[in-house]
Parts: structure tokens; sequence; C-alpha cells
């Protein structure tokens, strides 16, 4: 895949453009390059290559200066990779508190056995060793082929050059080196006001396939300079994590590698429990993780459309989440998406068998503001109209299943030919 710069700086400012910020948030609109500093203070970054994708940069160093709050989700695909075991370790035995995570891509070390954890463990301790770190201050996670051993000789030498690597002014490195399909880096900043002062929250991530986390081969890493405590902050990530990044589908395949991590390194204002601060500061972590989340839809390989799809009316939270993520996986509907074909039938379709009760006759679904399905089976709606809608890069769907209080949003693309070209040249 082409890296394209120019792709990433276009599609993050139309997104921040159309995004809805609240007052406490100011939203960075960097190329993640300037003088001024992308990361929050206290953090670095590197990116360079290990020679696993050729030349490409495929080794990433996030470094906080000093002992950071950590959290982190992970994928729930019970074939999950050896970095994801070694972190979920790590994250215990220093009870959330970090210094690092470090990632290569073009070789996920999943379905690795033994060996994997190994190689894995001696990332962390290179990174370590380097740095001055003990192993388990490291987190470790990997991104690409899944069943191949990773190249540690290149890996072990590639390393020595990751400390003089490091820079706190530009994050596009790290966003580069993480990347495997993808055709463009994904990061953003936000400043969030809060009473004690302004909190930088900064994040990258990767993913374009295999994406439809659960807790795909999707990553993010995340940084603020807020001081949090490690409790608040994994109670923060998961709420966060619920509503962006768990509410996405490229593909309907969740990966082996997922991990979405964030450090806090205390630098910043004091954030307590309960307090309205950690409201704010919970908000502007979900607005964040969603704009990454839709990045990577926006990417998904062979994506043409990026559309919302909003369930109303259900029975509950939880079976408005079915019926939309069933909609958004449905492999007919995102193929009517890529065609541009107003095919309510497909939709009511997959909301019939995603497990959530509504009564049929009671559906109405909308694209944007024009209904195409009214309560009865009336489909009155003008095919022209539809096509004005059907033809936007980006769109949202409304299915409303009744008179029910549930309600759920998540985010999906349409369902190319280029998508089967794609995977059908990659091993992934």
């Amino acid at each position: 895949m082409t890296i394209n710069l120019q792709k990433a700086l276009d599609t993050t400012r139309e997104l921040a453009a159309s995004t809805i910020w609240p007052q406490t948030v100011t939203p960075l609109l960097s190329s993640g390059t300037e003088d001024a500093g992308f990361w929050p203070d206290g953090f670095q970054s590197a990116g360079i290559s290990a020679a696993i994708k050729y030349n490409k940069k495929d080794l990433m160093l996030l470094l906080s200066e000093r002992p950071a709050s950590a959290a982190a989700v992970f994928t729930t695909n019970l074939c999950c990779a050896a970095p994801v075991m070694l972190s979920k370790e790590h994250l215990r035995e220093r009870n959330g508190i970090m210094r690092a995570v470090v990632c290569n891509s073009g070789n996920a070390n999943a379905a690795t056995g033994r060996q994997g954890l190994l190689d894995a463990s001696a990332m962390a301790e290179e990174s370590a060793r380097l740095l001055g770190l003990a192993p388990e201050d490291v987190l470790v996670a990997s991104t690409g082929v899944i069943g191949q051993f990773l190249p540690m000789r290149k890996i072990l030498d590639a390393m020595q050059e990751l400390p003089s690597a490091l820079q706190k002014a530009s994050c596009l490195d790290a966003a580069e080196a993480i990347m495997t399909t993808d055709t463009f880096p994904k990061f953003f900043a936000l400043d969030v006001r809060l009473s004690g002062g302004t909190a930088r929250l900064s994040g990258i991530a990767k993913g374009s396939g295999m994406i439809c986390p659960n807790m795909a081969t999707m990553l993010s890493f995340l940084a603020t300079d807020a001081s949090i405590e490690p409790a608040l902050l994994q109670e923060m990530l998961r709420k966060a994590n619920r509503n962006s990044f768990n509410a996405i589908t490229v593909d309907g395949d969740t990966s082996t590698n997922d991990m979405v991590s964030i450090l806090a390194g205390g630098k910043g204002p004091c954030i307590q429990e309960q307090s309205q601060d950690a409201a704010i500061f919970t908000e502007a972590l979900e607005l964040l993780m969603t704009f990454l989340a839709k990045l990577i839809v926006i990417d998904g390989e062979g994506a043409t459309k990026l559309v919302g799809i909003r369930v109303e009316g259900a029975v509950s939270d939880e079976e408005a989440e079915l019926a939309a993520k069933t909609i958004a996986n449905s492999p007919l509907v995102k193929t009517a998406l890529h065609g541009e074909d107003a095919n309510w039938g497909r939709i009511m379709a997959a909301a019939g068998r995603s497990g959530a009760f509504f009564r049929q006759e009671e559906v109405e679904i909308l694209f944007d503001d024009l209904p195409v399905l009214k309560p009865g089976f009336i489909a009155d709606f003008s095919e022209e109209d539809a096509a004005i809608i059907l033809k936007k890069p980006s769109y949202t769907m409304t299915v409303r299943l009744g008179g029910g209080s549930g309600h759920a949003s998540v985010w999906t693309c349409d369902l190319s030919k280029e998508y089967i070209e794609i995977n059908g040249s990659y091993r992934s």
C-alpha cells in the first residue's frame, strides 16, 4: 500500500470539520509534524524500519519520561496473540503503572505458541534495556500476518536505533510504523479544558481490514498528560471504547491482536473519580477514540463510503446494538451501499436475524432524513432523492424498530471488488 500523507490530512480535516465538538474540547488540526508538539508533555514516539516490511517503517515506540498510569482493552478472540497475553500480564504485575509501548507491524506474532511468547518478551526486554527500564514496564503489540514467527534478529538489531529516533513534535513516523494495509496514517489530538488547567489528549491508530473489534487487526495508542489513577483510567477507557472502537466494522472479522492502550503521564491537571473533570475527560476520550475509529472505517479495505447506522426504538440498548451490528456486517447490505441501491429489504432482513425483538410492521428506515420505509410496509419514496443521498461519501442510516427506548450507533463502510482484490493478494 502506498502511504498517502495528503489523504491523511485531507480526510482528518474534513472529518474534524463535520464533528460537533463541545466547548471543553479544542481539536488540534495539525499535520502531526509541527514543532509545537503532537504528544502531551512528557511523551515521545519513534517509528523506524526493521525490514519486516522491506524498507517501510514497521517498529514503533511510545515512551513516557516518568511512570504513567496505564489502561488497556484487548481482543476477545480466543486465539489472542502472544503480545496481547504478555501485555495483560505486565499490566497486572505493575498494577497499571507503565512506561512504554513497543509495536511491530508486518507480523502478528499470533498462533506462534511458546516461541511467540519468548519473542514478545524479548521485545520488552530489549526495549527496557535500551531505555533503562524493567521489562514489565513495557506493553508489547504486533500486527500483520498470522502464524509466522517474528524475524527477531532484524527486530533486535533495529531496536538499537529507537532511543535516538524519539521525538515529541511528530507522531507521523510512529503512526506510519504501525500500518499494514492502511493507505494513510491515522492520528489526532485534542486539548481538554479542566478545572485545574488544560490537558492534552493524543492518539494514533491503525486498521483497514479484519475490523470488527470486540475488543480487529486494529491498534490504537493514546497518551495524556493528565494525572489519573489507573483504576479510574481503566474505567474511562472501557466506557469510551464501547461507543467508539467497539462500534465500527469493515468486514465482520475480529483480529487476534486488537489492543487500545492509554498512558497518563501525570504532568497536567489531576482528575478525581466522580468529578466533573472526570466526566469532561471521559467525553473527550470517547470523542478522540470515535474520531480515530471513523478514520479506520473511511480507510477500510476497498471502502468508498462511511455510513453511520443508528437503531432506535429497540427493547433495550443491547438489542439495538445487536440489530445495528448485524446490519453493519451484512455483506448484502454492504454491497447495496456500494451499489448505491436503496434496498431496504436487505436492511430489514438483517435486523430480523439479529436476535433483537421487534414487530416488522412497525419498522421505519431512513437514509439521512429520507424515509425509504414507513410503518405498515409503505415504501413510497423517490428513488431519485434516495440516489442523491446514496452517492454521498458519508451519510446516516436510521432504523426505527418500534416504541422502545433502546438505541445504538455503529459505523460501517461499503463492500467493493477492491476488498476482495486486496485480501486475495495479502496474507493476513
